[in-house]
This record gives C-alpha cells, structure tokens and sequence, in this order.
C-alpha cells in the first residue's frame, strides 16, 4: 500500500510542462480565454497580418497554429480541467502519450513571434522528406539547429518533431551551414 501511495504522490508532485490542445477550428482565441478564466497557463500563439480586401486592408491578429493552443500544467492536477473546457476537444498526441513540448521550443516561437516584420507561416509536416541537418549562422535562429525538410530560394522548412507541425521561417539561404 505504501508503495502505491508513494507512486500517487509523486504522479501529482509531477512539474508544470507544456501540451498542446486540439480546439474545434477557429476556436483558439476562445479557448485561450475560457482558460484563463480557469486559471490556466494558457499560450495561444498569434501574429499581425495584413489581410487584403477589394476596398481595404486590415492588420488582424491571425493565430500561428491553426486549432492548436499550448497550456502549461501539471497533467495529473489539471488535465480534466482542461479537457473540460468548451471548445477543447482533446489533448494532441505523440507516440501514446500526451504531446509534451520543450520549453526551448516554445522560447523560440516566442522570441521569433517578437521579432519585427515576422511572418510564419505553419504546414502540414506529411509530404515531407527528411534532409539534412543545418545551424543558422545568423537572424533569430542563430546557432540553432534544425532538420531541413525542403528548401527554396528564400525559405527554409523545420521541423518541430513534438507534434508533427512544420513551421515555415524565411530568410536568406546564405544564413545556412551544414552540420
């Protein structure tokens, strides 16, 4: 019994991480305030866009990923919560388990996000080949490394391998080294 006991315990002393949630589409914003009034540590990453219309243009907040929010929680404290919440469907999942995603990562979509004149643009990882291993040698990714998946004149695709999204980062091609 002591040994089960000790196993609960240390199941609910489990450290805060991030995850990511699957809204209905076009719920993200919603979801991220149901969660707040929650209580939750909630990050629904979004970017300004200019979007075109046939009589004017309009800079609007657009979500970066599309029916994706990130909550930062203790899963055993607070998953039911979460899940509770309208317009959350379920948690994402990789390999069985709940999606967990680095704090490094979320750093760096953070620190890019504030950048001046960033666009990102997010696409479907399927279709993709692996490539080769690149470092960034200068802009906002310097000195990270990542896995090119496809590359253009000035585009260059990276994998975020956590939860099988590609995110779509441009800048020069000379900003490249091979590892």
């Amino acid at each position: 019994m002591a040994t089960t006991d000790a196993a609960i315990e240390c199941v609910t002393q489990e450290e805060k991480k991030w995850f990511v949630i699957y809204t209905k589409p076009r719920w993200e914003k919603k979801v991220n305030t149901a969660l707040l009034k929650k209580g939750i540590d909630v990050w629904c990453p979004v970017q300004k866009v200019v979007k075109q219309w046939s009589d004017r243009k309009k800079i609007i907040e657009e979500t970066l990923f599309k029916s994706y929010v990130f909550v930062n929680i203790n899963y055993a404290k607070e998953r039911t919560k979460v899940a509770m919440t309208d317009g959350v469907l379920n948690f994402v999942y990789y390999l069985g388990k709940p999606a967990v995603v680095k704090n490094d990562e979320i750093d760096v979509i953070k620190y890019y996000l504030n950048e001046a004149d960033t666009v990102i643009n997010i696409i479907s990882a399927n279709g993709f080949k692996q490539d080769t291993k690149v470092r960034v040698n200068n802009g906002v990714f310097q000195n990270q490394e990542g896995t090119v998946l496809r590359t253009g004149k000035r585009k260059v695709y990276v994998q975020l391998k956590t939860f099988g999204q590609v995110m779509v980062v441009e800048f020069p091609a000379e900003a490249l080294i091979a590892v």
